[in-house]
């Protein structure tokens, strides 16, 4: 009997510099600091946060690695941490992925650059379906998996394939997707929808595949707007939830009794000088969430507890680093509510 959760797709390392400016091409700009190489994409960032949270139950990665000390870092990561990582496969003369995360001191605004390395190659052979633990399996992120990418006559994506066959495993299905101003959701992310149990965006992402901003004009979302966002994509095709977080909250949508019921919840009030950095909030977000998932929890307390772990990231410049116990994000929750 499968219990936990899975994660497979995007291992990356972020190597994370603050800047005094972005430059304009061909100019300088001077690194004020720069952390030391950590964690990285979705799969990572999940199965770490939840390890950190110090969750009881069984955490499990999937994702082609390269050939070198990133690799190394990322295994004994997995290991001290109690992640099993027999799933995780060295690609020889393969390069780790990894991103180098350009942060302006001054606003917090991120540019990215990014290596695919060895997850370039990864594709269904790699998720061994028999071998997979978790009774939920995160895939992410969408659009930056090359061979997952990639159409298929039936499924529309090879990854709708894979999404399918864990459906007729009995493997409960999740999906995340990467940030990215393109026009590829509604070729790469729609066929997926309809082999997905838990679809987890923020608002670009859920604007994109939607062909619709929920943000307008730079200014504060309109939950009643992202809720109503949230129940199209229910209706796309989403088998049991979907949940949209944003600066300002998150909003779930959620199947009850062949209707569609939508709950919302306003983000946490940090104090000014909480957040040291953003990166990786969204998946902190959805590591709580999906363990509140998985132990039934609530739709309201699905919410809660994802904003509160996504608020522990942010004490930090790295994406887990400032992920605290269950029982500190709890007091961080009833602290700022």
């Amino acid at each position: 009997m499968r219990t936990g959760i899975s994660a497979g797709g995007n291992w990356i390392i972020d190597k994370i510099k603050f800047l005094d400016s972005y430059p304009e091409e061909g100019n300088l700009s001077n690194i004020l600091q720069s952390e030391s190489p950590t964690n990285g994409g979705c799969p990572y960032n999940v199965l770490l946060d939840l390890a950190k949270l110090g969750v009881n139950i069984p955490l499990q990665g999937i994702g082609a690695l390269g050939d070198d000390d990133d690799a190394d870092f990322i295994l004994n990561d997995c290991k001290t941490h109690g992640i099993c990582a027999k799933l995780l496969s060295k690609r020889n003369g393969r390069r780790t992925s990894y991103t180098d995360v350009m942060t302006v001191q001054s606003n917090g605004r991120r540019t990215f650059f990014h290596a695919r390395g060895a997850n370039a190659t990864l594709d269904i052979d790699d998720f061994k379906i028999a071998d997979i633990t978790g009774r939920i399996c995160l895939i992410g992120y969408l659009l930056l998996l090359d061979r997952l990418d990639q159409p298929d006559k039936k499924y529309g994506t090879r990854a709708g394939k894979l999404l399918a066959m864990f459906k007729e495993a009995g493997i409960e299905t999740a999906i995340d997707v990467v940030s990215e101003n393109s026009e590829r959701f509604n070729k790469i992310v729609c066929p997926s929808l309809k082999f997905t149990d838990y679809l987890i965006f923020n608002e670009i992402e859920a604007g994109k595949v939607l062909g619709k901003k929920i943000r307008l004009n730079d200014e504060n979302i309109n939950f009643k707007d992202a809720s109503e966002a949230s129940a199209a994509l229910l209706k796309m095709g989403v088998g049991k939830m979907v949940l949209i977080h944003f600066p300002e909250g998150a909003v779930a949508a959620v199947k009850e009794k062949n209707k569609v019921h939508c709950e919302s919840i306003s983000s946490l009030r940090l104090p000014s000088g909480f957040i040291k950095g953003t990166v990786g909030a969204g998946d902190a977000f959805c590591a709580g969430a999906l363990y509140q998932i998985h132990n039934g929890e609530s739709v309201a307390s699905i919410l809660k507890f994802g904003s509160g772990v996504a608020a522990a990231s942010l004490t930090h410049p790295t994406a887990s680093q400032g992920i605290k116990s269950i029982k500190q994000v709890n007091e961080l929750i009833d602290k700022f509510s």
